[in-house]
């Protein structure tokens, strides 16, 4: 995100609504008038449902504007264009909870990029259907650690004490880390829009257990790993983020292994990192993502 001067109040609003004429008057103006200064702005038309799509970061840099008269000013236009808008300080750090499984290489990278100031979120919990143990190599640095093994007989009570560890915890974001469970539709639902899973294939893909060996006897040049938003449809939620390497026959099925755990890394915190600085806007079945 952007480093702020201590004398500017910064602020981040993603927005999505019909497309018209005038959108971006109708908001630079009163922004203007606020004592804003726009530092970033990124639009997109979406010919095909109509609807547009921006991303603008700003400071107010004269007069005393707050908060809740910035939000005032955007209420007002956001009835005008029937908007559907995100409004943050950009100093703003989500609370995150991080699900993980036995592989804990994704995890361990988004503690690392949290660690040293590179992801700015605040890790609330980390879930894990493997007891503490497992991890014993990983300074959690105070984070709470809640195992919550799942079977198929416990999966309903479990699932009811994942979200309740959510809830309580207050957190904004959700990241299946390499979390091997698959999501009832009740859980899916409620977590709708704030959940980032990793899948170890470039989706569409190689499905199902293996998928690494799948990929091997088949001869593919190129694997990958997608970073999406979840739903109740498997693995056929939004897409966020994707990244490919190529490989060859000399490939063993474990050097695609390792060669796909570092892809995993690097398409998660890509992903989370998107969502946190507030560049991607749902789009249907598919996201908007404003890069850098």
């Amino acid at each position: 995100m952007t480093t702020l001067s201590p004398t500017a109040k910064g602020y981040i609003l993603t927005l999505s609504c019909p497309n018209r004429p005038g959108i971006v008057a109708a908001l630079s103006q009163p922004l203007y008038n606020a004592g804003a200064n726009i530092t970033e702005a990124q639009q997109y038309d979406d010919m095909g449902s109509g609807s547009f799509f921006m991303r603008i970061m700003f400071d107010i840099v004269t007069g005393k504007a707050n908060e809740a008269e910035i939000r005032a000013l955007v209420d007002e236009v956001a009835t005008e264009f029937q908007m559907e808008y995100q409004l943050n300080c950009q100093s703003y750090r989500p609370k995150v909870i991080i699900m993980v499984s036995k592989f804990d290489h994704c995890l361990m990278d988004l503690l690392y990029r949290w660690r040293i100031g590179e992801l700015p979120i605040d890790p609330v919990g980390i879930i894990a259907n493997h007891p503490l143990d497992t991890y014993k190599d990983i300074d959690f640095y105070g984070i709470p650690f809640h195992y919550l093994p799942i079977t198929r007989d416990t999966k309903p009570e479990q699932e009811a004490r994942i979200l309740d560890v959510v809830e309580k915890s207050g957190a904004d974001l959700v990241v299946l880390a390499r979390y091997m469970q698959i999501l009832s539709n009740e859980m899916a639902a409620a977590l709708s829009g704030r959940c980032i899973n990793i899948h170890h294939s470039f989706l569409p893909g190689f499905k199902g257990a293996r998928p690494y060996h799948q990929a091997y006897d088949r001869g593919v040049k190129l694997i990958g790993a997608t970073a999406h938003y979840v739903t109740r449809d498997l693995d056929e939620g939004p897409i966020i983020e994707q990244d490919v390497e190529r490989i060859s026959h000399a490939d063993s099925p474990e050097d695609l292994i390792r060669k796909g755990r570092d892809i995993e890394r690097r398409v998660l915190s890509r992903a989370v990192r998107y969502h946190v600085e507030m560049r991607t806007i749902l789009n249907g079945g598919k996201t908007i993502v404003f890069v850098s």
